[in-house]
C-alpha cells in the first residue's frame, strides 16, 4: 500500500501461524483502547466539574431538569476528602457565579466543553473509527504498512476541539445576556423553547441529511480516499469530524437550554446522536425534530401562558 490514495483491495489473509504482533500494532485493539481512555477521561473531568458545584447554587437540581438525582445520591455536597479537593481545583470556588468574566474563567468554559464534545462525540465516532481499524487490520496482515487508528481520532477530535472553542465564546456572550444563570442553566424558557425549535427545524434541512449520510457510511470513504501516511490520515479524520459537526452541532447547542453541566441530557443526547450514526435512514433523525418541535413549542407556550395574566390589563 503506497502512499497515494487508491482503493484498497481486500482479501482474506492466508490460513497459516502468524507472528504474534505488538499490542500498539493491532489497530483494532488500538481504537477500542484510544476511545475509551479519552472518553472515560471526558466523563471524569465532567463529573468532577458536576461534584465542584454541588452545594452551591440551589444543589444539583439547579443544573437542569434531571440534575436533582445528584441531589439525592450526594445529599447535595461532596464529603471532604480528594474528591472534593479535585472538584474545588478543577471548577474554582465562583465558576458559574463569573462564567463570562476574565481569561482565566473563559479557559475553564473551554475545557468544559472540550471534555463535553470528547464524552458525548467519540462515542458516536466509534463505528466510524473500528471501520477504519478493521481496514486497516487486513492491510496490516498482508503486510502493508498502515497508519494507526490513534491519527485518525487524533483529526476528528481537533475538529470537536475547534467547536469547544466556539460554544465556551458563545455562553459566556450568553452569560453577559442573561441568558444562562450563575449555575448555568437557562434562564428563560423562551431561550430554551428557540434553541429546541431551531435544533428540530435543522433535522430536517439539507446540510444535515448530507453529513448524517455521510457518518453513517464511513467504509467508502475509507476506500476511495485510503492512505498510509499518517498526516494524511490525520486530515480524513478531520474531514470526518467536519461530517459530524455538520450532522451533530445543532443538538450539542441543547445543551444551553437544559443547562451546560447538565450529564444527564449530555448523556442522553450522546445516545441520540450515537443512535443516528448507526441507523440505515435519516428516519430516525427526522422523528427527533419532530421530538425538539414539540418540546420547543411546550416550552414557548407555557411560558407564554404562565405570563398572560399579568400582560392583560387590570
Amino acid at each position: 500500500m503506497t502512499d497515494t490514495p487508491h482503493r484498497p483491495e481486500i482479501a482474506v489473509p492466508p490460513d497459516g501461524p502468524e507472528a504474534p504482533a505488538p499490542l500498539w500494532s493491532r489497530p483494532l485493539l488500538v481504537a477500542v483502547i484510544s476511545l475509551g481512555l479519552m472518553t472515560g477521561l471526558g466523563w471524569v473531568y465532567l463529573g468532577l466539574m458536576v461534584a465542584g458545584m454541588l452545594g452551591g447554587h440551589g444543589g444539583a437540581a439547579a443544573l437542569g431538569p434531571g440534575m436533582g438525582v445528584f441531589d439525592l445520591l450526594f445529599g447535595g455536597e461532596l464529603p471532604d476528602g480528594l474528591l472534593k479537593a479535585l472538584a474545588e481545583a478543577i471548577c474554582g470556588p465562583s465558576f458559574g457565579h463569573h462564567a463570562a468574566a476574565g481569561p482565566g474563567a473563559l479557559l475553564t468554559l473551554v475545557l468544559m466543553w472540550a471534555a463535553m464534545a470528547v464524552a458525548m462525540m467519540l462515542p458516536t465516532a466509534g463505528p466510524m473509527v473500528l471501520a477504519y481499524a478493521d481496514l486497516a487490520a487486513v492491510a496490516r496482515r498482508r503486510g502493508e504498512r498502515v497508519a494507526s487508528p490513534v491519527a485518525l481520532i487524533a483529526g476528528y477530535t481537533g475538529v470537536w476541539l475547534g467547536f469547544a472553542v466556539v460554544a465556551a465564546l458563545l455562553q459566556a456572550g450568553l452569560v453577559r445576556l442573561a441568558l444562562l444563570d450563575p449555575a448555568m442553566a437557562s434562564a428563560s424558557p423562551l431561550f430554551s423553547g428557540a434553541v429546541f425549535i431551531g435544533a428540530g427545524v435543522y433535522q430536517f434541512s439539507a446540510l444535515k441529511y448530507a453529513c448524517v449520510t455521510r457518518c453513517q457510511r464511513p467504509v467508502p470513504f475509507f476506500l476511495v480516499r485510503w492512505s498510509s501516511d499518517p498526516v494524511t490520515v490525520v486530515r480524513l479524520g478531520a474531514r470526518q469530524g467536519l461530517f459530524c459537526l455538520g450532522c451533530c452541532w445543532a443538538m450539542m447547542l441543547v445543551m444551553f437550554a437544559v443547562g451546560a453541566m447538565n450529564v444527564v441530557w449530555m448523556a442522553i443526547l450522546g445516545l441520540v446522536m450515537g443512535a443516528e450514526k448507526i441507523a440505515v435512514t435519516t428516519r430516525f433523525s427526522k422523528a427527533i425534530g419532530v421530538v425538539f418541535l414539540l418540546i420547543g413549542a411546550w416550552l414557548i407556550g407555557d411560558a407564554v401562558v404562565a405570563q398572560w395574566p399579568a400582560a392583560r390589563p387590570a
